[in-house]
Order: structure tokens, then sequence, then C-alpha cells
């Protein structure tokens, strides 16, 4: 089985995601955290991730123990992701890794969640299920602004906001596989949800779409 939930960032798609893979023993997969990879990884080597040809260099070099770097959470690789996954040569080589690892799942999973900005659209456009996780702004960012506090980093909510906002902007006016809901993906709107709830409503999502 293969799921692919997309949405803004801060949804909540990466927390649906984490727990639906549980409940459903399936492996998953954080699609973002490989450009986060990709662009902490082009930051580091001194170079602009916004340049094409040095973060699809960066981009091959990519093995997934580059996933375990605990600097992904930052806005550091936040920011660099957002530039390096506007790169088509990159989403093309990124492409390549996420759809082996959709259909080679390790012994023992029943198949895989990815959790992205274009898994139902452009990586797994024949996945069994296709959630689409949304959620109004200010709320996303009352969310981010929580966790980073939570976190013991410095965070200002209107900075967070803005930043949402440039983001959503990025991702859905890009021209190579733009954010947008797969035409039959299911919308789940996490504004007025707790994780629990968004939970239920995924899975009775994958029951309907799996009987």
């Amino acid at each position: 089985m293969i799921v692919a939930i997309d949405g803004p960032a801060a949804s909540g798609k990466g927390t649906l995601a984490r727990r639906l893979a549980e409940a459903l023993n399936l492996v998953h997969l954080d699609t973002g955290k490989i450009y986060r990879a990709v662009g902490l990884k082009t930051l580091r080597a001194g170079l602009d991730p916004a340049d094409p040809g040095a973060a699809t260099r960066v981009a091959r070099t990519f093995q997934r123990a580059d996933l375990d770097d605990e600097e992904l959470a930052g806005d550091r690789a936040a920011e660099a992701a957002s530039k390096v996954a506007a790169i088509g040569s990159v989403r093309a080589v990124v492409l390549d890794f996420q759809r082996r690892f959709a259909a080679e799942p390790p012994a023992g999973k029943a198949g895989a969640v990815l959790d992205g900005r274009d898994i139902g659209t452009v990586v797994c456009p024949d996945a069994d299920v296709k959630l689409f996780v949304t959620a109004d702004v200010e709320t996303r960012a009352r969310r981010r602004h929580k966790e980073l506090l939570e976190r013991g980093l410095d965070s200002i909510y209107r900075s967070v906001l803005a930043d949402l906002q440039e983001r959503d902007a990025r991702d859905a006016g890009r021209s190579v596989a733009p954010l947008r809901p797969a035409p039959d993906a299911v919308v789940i709107d996490s504004t007025h949800l707790d994780a629990d709830a968004a939970l239920a409503t995924a899975l009775k999502t994958v029951s309907e779409r799996t009987a």
C-alpha cells in the first residue's frame, strides 16, 4: 500500500503521516526532509541553494543517513529547502529516490506513507490513498511558533507567519510541481482538528479507499 500525503508547511501532515504509518504498519518518509538535507548540505559547502548547478550536484550526493541530521528541524534548513525544491533538476534527483523508497519498503512493512508537497500529483500518482492536509495560515503559524518555543528556540509569531506566507506563495507558484491537491485526493482541513481527530479521519479514508 502507498499513501500519499501533501499539504503546506505546518499543516500537521507530518504528524499525521507518522501516526498513520505506525497504525498501518507502513514505513514513513518525510520527503521535505530530503530537500532540507540537500539545502543544508549546499549551505555547508558554501554554495547558494538557489543556484541550480550547485544544488543539483549536492542533491546527487544525498544519502538516507542525511535525514538523521538534527539541524534539519531548524529555520535555516527550511529556508534552504524551499529554494532547492524549486529547481527542476534537484526535484528529478529526489524524485528517483522517493519512488524507489515507495516501491521497496523494508521487510515486514506493508507499504509506505510519503508526505510532502507533490506526492499525490507527481511522485506517486497511482498511490492507493491520497490525502491533502491543510489549515489556515494563522493556525499553522501559531502551531509552528509554539513548536519552536517548546524546542527552546527563539520565535516571533509575526516572523513565523510572514515566513509561512512567503513559503506558501513560493510552493504554489513554482513552475515545477506546484503545491496543489491531486484531483482524487481527500482534503483534510486540520484548522479545528487535533492530532487524534485528524488520524481518525485519515484511517476512515484509508479504510474506504482500500475496501
